[in-house]
């Protein structure tokens, strides 16, 4: 394992000391060149495939893959905004209000349904009013596209109906759950809910949705092994683990990622617990000279010395919490096997340094392409844009057909098979264009107009887009300030009703018994409701802020660091 591992640092170190600096029009022109890419993948898409879930890039026609719901255009639709086509948008958004129709006889899987129709929906409502389209009265805690997404998301609960609250994998829109439907499901299935459900219970008040999630992540924690790992799949109903590999690829990578993104989120100390404790296991039993290898989840024992091409998210998720040297070296060995074939294989022998039979694909994952930009955000190495025109020159020199961009079959001989996954417009292109456009809105900037942020609430009391936005494991980007604005106006709703009631209740009681008619209260008139919840002698209180500029101490997009020891 020392060789290859010796051959990946060299390659690193005679590229970074070589390493460019990109100009502002240099960055300027990749744009450009990103905007192309992602106009040629959506043109295509909408002439020969729409209404169909996804294009076949090679046969120029279109496929139903995950549920026959148009998803490429729900997954696709931030992007355009993200891009700054506000009209296309604004199209788009009116269209899938239209055409959308999640009361279906499909059978749908429960994750992927969450991460791309949920999660765009819900990521395209909070971007709604920079988009400029027209807002209802309290956006963003109502509103069409929010209304969309709850649709879709009230589709799942039936899944999450079980003994244990872990989700059976695959429901039907329409019936829920089979009888004959199998408990087994992967790890990343079970864990991967609590951003899109926690915001959308914050934005709409309806708790059910965020208690799904919650349970089922802590039925997840209890199942850990006496050194702290998870396996690969687990029997949701006897709890017991049926592939009892542990790493940080398929089937398990986002269970980790929602746990640190939904800790800064939701600035939840539970969910940062319970990845620390993982990580330390992970670091303990899973690391080897900065590859990340498959263990047997009880001994720690190796079971697979390779990495897989999903793993490459772990560096962009290590520095959201600091660890920076960690993250870099890790980079460096991921960033060597794109080198080497011109994307990343599915599955990587490292004692081998190459690919793994009937693993050789590249469907045009993101997930390097995000890390290098959380790294350059976080360090400003220009080597990480290195690494973004590479993946660019790559894929257009390898994946480009005259009706799209194909997943590649096999990196050895670059044979292309007829699938463009939407992630490929939902992830792969939106963070290649972040990572080189550092002044974007999603970062914290003002590159979308005069000014970064803008009001939202009721009576426009909130502060919202002010930066610290998170990217959910499809790359939409969601707002905890929305969700603060929302939970907090639901708050202050619920406080006044509850002293309302409190006033009442005596009141009708005593003058049912003791006031003649002459004496009892006349009802307040309506809006009016500040005196009502005074009593005789107390002073009135301020009220909290709503929304402050940043309720929460993330910088994601900013620094790497966005949890302190004393948060």
């Amino acid at each position: 394992m020392r060789s290859p591992v010796c051959v990946t640092l060299l390659v690193w170190l005679l590229s970074d000391a070589a390493a460019r600096q990109f100009t502002e029009e240099e960055m300027a022109a990749v744009r450009q060149r990103i905007k192309s890419m992602f106009y040629h993948a959506y043109n295509s898409y909408l002439d020969n495939a729409f209404p169909y879930d996804e294009l076949r890039p090679l046969t120029c026609d279109g496929q139903d893959t995950w549920g026959s719901f148009s998803l490429t255009l729900i997954d696709a639709l931030d992007t355009l905004l993200v891009l700054g086509n506000h009209s296309e948008f604004q199209r788009v958004a009116s269209l899938l209000q239209d055409t959308a129709d999640f009361d279906i006889d499909v059978n749908a899987s429960v994750f992927e349904t969450n991460i791309r129709v949920v999660g765009g929906l819900l990521s395209a409502h909070l971007l709604a009013g920079r988009a400029g389209m027209d807002l209802e009265p309290g956006w963003p805690c109502s509103g069409p596209l929010l209304r969309m997404a709850e649709d879709a998301a009230r589709k799942l609960l039936p899944a999450f109906q079980t003994p244990t609250g872990m989700p059976y994998g695959t429901v039907n829109l329409l019936n829920g759950v089979s009888p004959t439907e199998t408990p087994v499901t992967c790890t990343a299935g079970v864990g991967t809910f609590i951003l899109e459900f926690a915001t959308l219970s914050r934005l709409t008040g309806d708790a059910t949705y965020e208690n799904a999630a919650r349970r089922a992540l802590r039925a997840l924690w209890k199942t850990r092994s006496d050194i702290g790992l998870v396996g690969n799949h687990i029997d949701i109903l006897s709890k017991k683990w049926v592939a009892q590999d542990a790493g940080i690829g398929a089937g398990v990578d986002s269970y980790f990622e929602y746990l640190v993104k939904g800790a800064i989120m939701l600035q939840d100390e539970e969910l940062l617990s319970m990845f620390l404790e993982y990580d330390r296991a992970i670091q303990n039993y899973t690391r080897f000279d900065d590859w990340y290898l498959w263990v047997q989840m009880h001994k720690g024992t190796v079971s697979m010395p390779v990495f897989q091409s999903l793993e490459a998210f772990w560096p962009g998720l290590q520095s959201l919490l600091g660890n920076l040297d960690s993250a870099v070296r890790t980079f460096q060995n991921y960033y060597s096997v794109w080198r080497q074939f011109g994307g990343l294989p599915e599955f990587y022998s490292i004692p081998q340094g190459y690919t793994v039979d009937k693993r050789e694909g590249y469907p045009l994952r993101p997930e390097l392409i995000e890390s290098a930009m959380y790294l350059f955000r976080a360090t400003g190495d220009h080597t990480y844009l290195q690494l973004g025109l590479d993946a660019l020159e790559s894929i257009e020199k390898i994946t480009r057909t005259p009706c799209g961009y194909a997943s590649v079959k096999d990196l050895r001989d670059h044979q292309l098979d007829n699938r463009m996954e939407s992630f490929f417009l939902a992830e792969t292109i939106k963070y290649l264009y972040l990572l080189f456009d550092p002044a974007h809105f999603l970062h914290g900037g003002g590159a979308e107009g005069d000014g970064s942020w803008e009001e939202g609430g009721e009576e426009g009391q909130c502060v919202l887009g002010a930066g610290g936005f998170i990217f959910n494991t499809e790359a939409h980007p969601l707002d905890p300030a929305a969700l603060y604005c929302c939970s907090r106006h639901a708050q202050d709703r619920r406080e006044l009703r509850d002293v309302l009631l409190s006033l009442s209740e005596p009141a009708e009681k005593s003058s049912s018994k003791s006031k003649p008619p002459n004496q009892q209260t006349e009802s307040p008139p309506p809006g009016q409701s500040d005196s009502i919840a005074l009593k005789p002698g107390e002073k009135k209180t301020p009220p909290l802020l709503s929304c402050p500029v940043q309720p929460f101490s993330a910088r994601l997009s900013i620094l790497g660091q966005v949890f302190t020891d004393n948060t």
